[in-house]
């Protein structure tokens, strides 16, 4: 059997003289962070006597030997290493996955206790035999009073045990026992164990089969991790970890103590590892600190079209009974703890009770729910959609349209990569000094259990601060006339062109331009005639406007050159010439920018006016040709490009030398490299001897004895006039189709290097076979043009006589073959 404490402390009191009370033990949840009214043990259930190795932490002293503000008690002779400690902030399990505090539909519990470690004792390895024990206890002074007045106590508890393969007696376990009058309450002390198939009368005995099946019907879940502790029942060093670690996750439990009123009760709790002490067990507990009856717990404000759970704490051993508003529909669990309903939209009943009852041989306990219904949410919208400067800003966004409460807030500076939760919950927020445009939204929820639903989103536009930048050039001289090349230019800013200003009394007095300019480029009229200063204002959205550097323009009193250039862009065939042509008709020098296809003189000197230059280029790829014009005594040049655009050059493939036979008909095929060279007469075959239609890519030849050879000359014509040539041999054999072969071949040599079949009127080649004098294949091809050039597998082969074989169809639909020897000459 299991090691339970007995009581070790009693409070009693008399059941007159006391008024109904229904509050809750002091500390009976671990509210106070500690054990303080709590009793503790920890201990070691060797050979089946843990009495004599129990460690016992007393009530009415201090830590570290009392429990008075202690919150952490090690193991049995185990420092360092937890056995017993209180949580007040919540983890996750690492086994189970669960949290370390619980939440169980709707209640929050604010403490918990775990009581136990993943660390064993072995015998076999020289540890302690015997597993750890822990536990604690807690003597309840029950409220006198009547006892049909339910007096709870409620715990959730959970767990996680690691398979011992023992008899079930001797697995991990954890236990609840309730003491009234000296005697454990069985309808109120569970046991909890993996328990095993096949339990033998021998203690500590292992391989005992896991009943999973009865495991996971109790809600124990095998966990995706390993033990921390090599297999306890090997002797090898090197000894496995096992998965065979599993856990139970939050479930509560309740029990009445009505009838024991006036009286003294125990409670206690305690986690063992397995007998032999091997492997390990922990377990939490986590106790409500309500004790006025059965609660129900579930959303009060159900919403309309919703599915909801309502529970209420186990019973062990109970029978369940519910009942719900009219319009209600119970999904599943009206014979348990736990009830799944479907709430109508709308809802014909918006006002009702829920109603629980459980009953086992220890308490009869009814609980009642009232629930109003509510609508489902609306989130609403956010408006209005705002523009700010970078800064020092604020900005209002109201939500409006919605039915429910904000829950908080979001933002994004990322558009919704990422979201950043803004604790408010008033329909109406400010945002103050944004550096980014922001994307808000606001979480929405009417009571409860309504869904979440987020409104429309609102945008805040954050506008860069405006920098006015530079003109540029910051100081320049413009000659008479000058159009081209004389303007300013706007650069480095952030924000927009308002406006453009002058200035001709040295920046004293600004005149804007009219109708306002908003470009960022400006060329100064040709009439100026006096030093002239401008300046731009600059805006970035909503931020205050600045006037960027000004710049200066002077006028020097020389006519800027003139001339033109014919044509400025031109589109030339590859490798045809184009000509270059400029008048000059103010201007005393010019000079070209040297390219290697531009013909020298580079330079001159204008004799008089109009003068005219022209230069021959014939570029193979486009190229720019920029002329310079000087007016001496002016600054400025006039600079001209001409912008000569070649087009690709033709390439025309009519495909390999080929052989024929007299009549066999012979597909000839020109391919090009320019797509538009395939519109109608694009083509031209010289000389037209044997084709069908010599205008075409693709004409059908067919020759007559009389012609012994032709090589057709193909011109390719494209869409701007662009030609291309390629060409062709074709020789016609006067017998009839066959495949001739050489009787010899010099590999490496300059000629007749490759042995291959010559097919004269064969369509297809089915195979061309080499051996050499032992029937191995060296060589193989069934494509027309192939051939052997006497290597295998990149191997040199040696000067020898080696077998042919050859198949192909002729063009006449005839089967040819032919064999015979080769020689190989080196």
């Amino acid at each position: 059997m299991k090691y339970l404490l007995p009581v070790i402390w009693v409070l009693i009191f008399s059941q007159s003289g006391f008024a109904q009370d229904q509050t809750c033990p002091l500390n009976g949840s671990w509210q106070t962070g500690n054990l303080t009214h709590w009793e503790a043990y920890t201990g070691n259930n060797a050979n089946g006597n843990p009495a004599s190795t129990i460690l016992k932490y007393d009530s009415s002293t201090a830590a570290p030997s009392g429990t008075i503000g202690n919150s952490q008690i090690y193991e049995y002779n185990l420092p360092g290493q937890l056995g017993i400690q209180v949580i007040s902030s919540p983890t996750t399990d690492q086994y189970g996955n669960f949290k370390t505090i619980p939440t169980i539909n709707g209640y929050v519990y604010t403490n918990s206790i775990k009581l136990g470690s993943t660390n064993i004792s072995r015998s076999n390895n020289g540890g302690t035999a015997g597993g750890y024990v822990r536990g604690v206890s807690y003597a309840i002074s029950v409220p006198a009073g009547p006892s049909t007045v339910p007096y709870t106590m409620t715990y959730a508890y959970a767990m996680v045990l690691e398979n011992g393969t023992h008899n079930s007696n001797e697995q991990p376990l954890f236990s609840a026992t309730l003491i009234a009058g000296g005697k454990v309450i069985q309808c109120a002390s569970p046991q909890y164990y993996l328990p095993t198939l096949g339990n033998s009368g021998t203690q500590h005995t292992s391989g005992q089969p896991l009943d999973s099946a009865a495991a996971k019907a109790a809600g124990f879940r095998l966990s995706l991790l390993s033990s921390p502790n090599p297999d306890p029942n090997s002797n090898s060093p090197d000894a496995p970890h096992l998965r065979d670690v599993w856990y139970k996750g939050w479930t509560e439990v309740t029990f009445d103590l009505s009838p024991y009123r006036g009286q003294t009760v125990t409670l206690t709790f305690e986690t063992d590892n397995c007998v032999p002490g091997g492997h390990f067990a922990y377990s939490y507990i986590a106790i409500r600190n309500v004790c006025g009856g059965l609660q129900i717990s579930g959303p009060m404000d159900p919403c309309e079209g919703s599915t909801l759970t309502y529970s209420v704490p186990a019973l062990a051993g109970a029978t369940y009974s519910w009942s719900v508003p009219g319009d209600w529909t119970i999904l599943s669990g009206v014979d348990s703890n736990i009830l799944t309903v479907k709430v109508p939209s709308p809802a014909t009943i918006p006002t009702g009770v829920l109603s629980a009852n459980e009953v086992n041989s220890c308490a009869n306990q009814t609980a009642t729910l009232g629930v109003t219904t509510e609508p489902p949410t609306i989130a609403g919208s956010l408006a209005p959609n705002s523009e700010v400067c970078t800064g020092t800003n604020s900005s209002v966004i109201n939500l409006t349209g919605n039915r429910g409460s904000v829950l908080n807030w979001l933002s994004t500076t990322d558009n919704g990569a990422t979201w950043t939760t803004i604790d408010d919950q008033t329909p109406t927020y400010t945002a103050t000094n944004l550096t980014a445009s922001t994307i808000y939204r606001a979480l929405v929820r009417n009571g409860s259990s309504c869904a979440i639903d987020s409104a429309s989103a609102d945008t805040v536009h954050v506008d860069p601060l405006t920098v006015p930048g530079q003109l540029t050039p910051s100081s320049e001289e413009f000659c008479l006339g000058q159009t081209k090349d004389a303007q300013l230019s706007l650069i480095n800013n952030t924000g927009e062109a308002v406006n453009w200003q002058s200035s001709v009394d040295g920046r004293t007095t600004w005149v804007d331009f009219a109708p306002p300019n908003t470009d960022t480029v400006y060329e100064p009229p040709a009439t100026l005639n006096t030093i002239t200063q401008y300046r731009v204002q600059v805006q970035s959205g909503v931020c205050p406007s600045k006037f960027s550097a000004p710049a200066a323009v002077d006028i020097v009193n020389v006519p800027f050159p003139q001339a033109t250039i014919d044509p400025a862009d031109t589109l030339i065939c590859y490798n045809t010439p184009a000509l270059l042509s400029a008048t000059i008709q103010l201007g005393t020098d010019y000079s070209w920018q040297e390219d290697p296809t531009l013909p020298p003189p580079y330079s001159g000197t204008v004799p008089a006016t109009p003068y005219t230059i022209l230069s021959t280029v014939s570029p193979k790829v486009t190229t720019d040709y920029v002329l310079n014009i000087e007016n001496q005594g002016c600054p400025n040049l006039l600079r001209d490009t001409f912008h000569i655009r070649v087009l690709p050059e033709i390439i025309v493939d009519a495909g390999n030398d080929t052989a024929v036979v007299v009549g066999e008909p012979l597909q000839l095929r020109a391919t090009s490299n320019d797509t538009t060279v395939y519109a109608p007469d694009s083509f031209l075959w010289t000389p037209s001897l044997g084709l069908d239609n010599p205008d075409v890519y693709d004409p059908v030849g067919a020759y007559t004895a009389e012609t012994d050879s032709v090589r057709y000359y193909i011109k390719a014509t494209n869409s701007y006039g662009c030609v291309g040539y390629g060409q062709v041999l074709v020789k016609v054999f006067k017998t009839g189709p066959d495949i001739f072969v050489p009787n010899a071949f010099t590999p490496g040599g300059a000629t007749n290097n490759v042995f291959r079949p010559i097919p004269v009127g064969i369509s297809t080649l089915i195979y061309f076979k080499v051996f050499n004098r032992w029937g191995q294949l060296v060589y193989e091809t069934s494509r027309i043009g192939d051939g052997w050039d006497g290597r295998i597998k990149g191997n040199i082969l040696p000067a020898d006589t080696y077998v042919w074989m050859v198949q192909g169809i002729s063009y006449t639909k005839k089967l040819v073959f032919h064999k015979g020897t080769v020689v190989l000459v080196r």
